[in-house]
């Protein structure tokens, strides 16, 4: 596989990564204020650390995907996970990009897109 590729899909991982953890477990972080722009009073609002939480889970399985696909390497299967899980980072931000915030198309939709183009031309 084309290690472009790799490097590709592997930032996607990395950022599904910190995203979850951002939206797990440091809702109250300054990265996650500047990242979330959420108002104070919803940060610590219960209901809504759970939303986010959620929300944090499934991009944990994400990036999940997306390292077990690296993991399994060039082969049939480990491309066609990465192709599967990098395609769902694509709906997702294109998703978040129309229901909540435009900037998610960017900053999640642009780097997962670039890594599909790699794992086409490395086909």
């Amino acid at each position: 596989m084309n290690i472009l590729a790799i490097i590709l899909v592997g930032i996607v991982a990395l950022e599904h990564l910190v995203i979850m953890l951002l939206e797990m477990f440091f809702m109250e972080s300054k990265m996650a204020k500047r990242s979330f722009k959420l108002p104070e009073h919803l940060q610590k609002d219960p209901n809504v650390k759970v939303m986010f939480a959620n929300q944090g889970l499934y991009n944990g399985f994400l990036a999940a995907g997306l390292i077990w696909g690296l993991i399994l390497g060039s082969n049939t299967v480990g491309y066609m996970i990465q192709l599967f899980f990098i395609l769902c980072v694509i709906i997702a931000a294109v998703f978040g990009g129309v229901t909540s915030n435009k900037s998610i198309i960017v900053k999640q939709g642009v780097p997962a897109l670039l890594a599909l183009i790699a794992l086409i031309l490395a086909m």
